[in-house]
This record gives C-alpha cells, structure tokens and sequence, in this order.
C-alpha cells in the first residue's frame, strides 16, 4: 500500500554551519505535527543551526494545516485513526519512507516509532537516537492493560539497547534507562522559549486552566467533582483519550456552567490565553512510573505564563518548585481536597502575588535559551 504524504516546506534560515558540517536529520512522531511543541523547539533549534531537518508525522482527516516553521514537514495520511491497527499502519507506512530518505541521522521519538527508525538505521547504516517524552510503557493507558503493557515492554526490552544515543526529560528517567538497559542517555527538559511577550502586564481574569492533552491518568475523575465547592469556571484547552469520559464527568456533576471544553489550540493561541488565568492545572494520578517521574509541558508553559499552578507533590515538580516555588503542591487528590487547596489559593491575594512574581523569576533561568545549548552539543557530539 503506497503512503500517502502531505508536504510542507518553508523556506530555509540561513545556515550558521559550515556547508560540509550539515546534516540531514529525520524526526519521526505519531501526532499531526501542529500542537507538538517541544519537536517544534528541538527541530527549529537544530534547522537554525544549519542542518537540514525534516519532522514527520500523520495526517488526520480533520488536521489543520500546517503552520510555517524553519523546517520541513511531512505528513503522512493513514485509515486507521487508533488502536493496533494504526500502529501497525504507521510503522509500515513509516518505515517505507524513512527508506526512501537520505538521512545522516533518524531520531524516533517515543517508543511508538522506534522500530521504523530502528529497521530503516540498521539497513541504511546511518545513526539512530531515541528521544524519551516519558516512560512508554508506565503511562496509565498502557501499565493497566496486561497485554498492551506485554507487547510495549518487550518492544521496550528489544529496541532501548540498541539505541545507544538518546536523551530523555528529566533525572530519574534517564536513571531508570541506565539501570534497565545500561543506555546513559542525555536530559533536555521540555521548556519554552523566553520571549519579550509582557505576560507581567496582563490582567488575569478569574477563571482556571488546564492545557494539554485530556488523557487518562491526568486526573479529571476528581478534578471535574471539585469544582462542586470552587466559585471559579474551569477552561479546558486540548483533547485526547479521555475526553468523553471528561464531558461525561462533567455532565453527571451538574457542572455544565462551570468547567467548560474549549477545543484544541495551536501553540501561538495558547501563548495569548494562557497568561490571562489565574491558577494553572498540573495533575496526574500516581498510577504508573510515568507519572510519578512526569514533567508536563505545561508545568513550564505556566510559568512561561506568569500563571501559578495548582501541581502534584511528585519528586521533579517537588525538586523545581522547592527552588522556584511556583506552585502550590498537592499530595491527595480527592475532590475535596482538590477544592480545599484551590480555594485556599483564590483567598490568599499575597499567596497570588508571590508566587505570580517567582514565575516571572523563575522563566529567566528556566528557558529554552539555555536548555537547546545542552541539545546542540548532544548532536555535535555525535555528527561530529
């Protein structure tokens, strides 16, 4: 079955390399490209470098068009939308145009493109790197499935050992690779980029957000019922696994007027709506390693915001927020609880302000102007 692909080329910045030092670099993900912000940050950073970098995705029916950035796109369009026939669809489809593509370099980017990468890097002899988003195999929708969680662990077990070069988002992720499959990989954080943008001047109107992809795992089950003892609406900016069960959530509680579903938002819009909040929502159930050793895009995205946040009290969030304090940290995530802690944050003005001024702070030193140094030297290192 040939693979149908949409392509979008912008034109190329101005290489900084040498001519002989670029490299062609094939990035290889399952989303449609457009809401992904950190592969937007690592292959701009890389393309405005002076390689030559090409982000593939897939197509959806309904998928916006792509919008411009300094490298290339690709998407490729599939039948099958979800579930085991998309991944077998995708990888094959995957796998014959990474074949068909002259590369220096392929990176799969989390464990659901990494057999592609791996088969078409070992015929085409060229270097592979694994990009780790989070621990695969201990999301919520993959660790409570036995047979699901069977099948991605022994890709795991099979394909992590033989990509010796890779980096993942945070300390005890790249720690629990090197003791399961001796793979001492890099850690590049998932960090926007500092901007002139005056987030200090906007006024935050009284509503709470929660942006991101609405998964499972993420916990809306008691987040959505808290809202029964909040006087403050709930706006939620994504979609996902769970978003049904959300709305269904939402619908059961009576909570129609309070926590409304706003739709998925490229990352410009999201740059716009964000800062006009007033608590951010940073929240995953304790069901997996995943989200134990998570760190969210949006947890720096609200800080990028000016916006404080309303976090789980899990080791990397507990390590950042202890130097930065950013967030208020929440260990029990029962409605109650929920509620107690968020109205203990909307009576506290002075809590408000101090925490408002620590991320303005805090966004100096965490930024993507410092973590792509760590990503630029990764990839010299190994194109040489």
């Amino acid at each position: 079955m040939t693979a149908s692909i949409k392509l979008h080329q912008n034109k190329k910045l101005q290489p900084s390399l040498p001519r002989t030092a670029m490299k062609r670099l094939v990035f290889t993900v399952t989303n449609d490209l457009v809401y992904d912000q950190r592969m937007i940050r690592i292959c701009s950073t890389l393309s405005e470098a002076g390689h030559d970098v090409l982000l593939v995705g897939r197509q959806y029916r309904d998928s916006p068009a792509l919008v411009g950035q300094p490298f290339r796109q690709k998407r490729l369009s599939l039948i099958f939308r979800k579930g085991f026939f998309f991944y077998l669809e995708y990888n094959f489809r995957l796998l014959i145009f990474l074949l068909a593509q002259r590369a220096n370099l392929i990176c799969a980017i989390d464990l659901d493109t990494i057999i592609p990468v791996l088969i078409a890097s070992k015929i085409k002899r060229t270097k592979r790197v694994y990009d780790a988003h989070e621990l695969f195999c201990e999301m919520k929708e993959v660790v409570t499935r036995p047979l699901v969680y069977k099948i991605w662990k022994w890709i795991e077990r099979f394909a992590v050992p033989r990509c010796r070069h890779g980096y993942t988002v945070n300390e005890p992720i790249k720690k629990i690779f090197l003791s399961e499959y001796k793979v001492n990989y890099g850690v590049i954080r998932n960090i926007p980029k500092l901007t002139n943008d005056p987030v200090a001047d906007i006024v935050q109107e009284r509503f709470i957000i929660y942006q991101g992809a609405v998964n499972e795992g993420r916990s809306f089950e008691t987040l959505i019922p808290a809202f029964k003892w909040i006087d403050c609406p709930l706006h939620i900016y994504g979609d996902g696994n769970y978003l049904g069960a959300a709305k269904a959530i939402t619908k059961q509680n009576g909570l129609e007027n309070k926590v409304h579903f706003k739709g998925k938002k490229i990352p410009a819009d999201l740059r716009v709506l964000t800062p006009k909040a007033i608590l951010g929502i940073t929240l995953f159930e304790n069901n997996g390693l995943s989200n134990y050793y998570s760190l969210a895009n949006r947890f720096f995205d609200y800080i990028h915001a000016g916006v404080p946040q309303l976090c789980v009290d899990y080791p990397v969030y507990h390590d950042i927020n202890q130097q930065f304090e950013v967030a208020v940290l929440i260990r029990d995530l029962a409605p109650i609880n929920i509620a107690e802690k968020i109205n203990g944050f909307l009576r506290d003005q002075a809590l408000q302000n101090r925490l408002r001024a620590n991320c303005l702070k805090a966004r100096q030193e965490l930024n993507w102007q410092e973590e792509e140094k760590k990503l630029l030297h990764f990839y010299q290192q190994l194109l040489g």
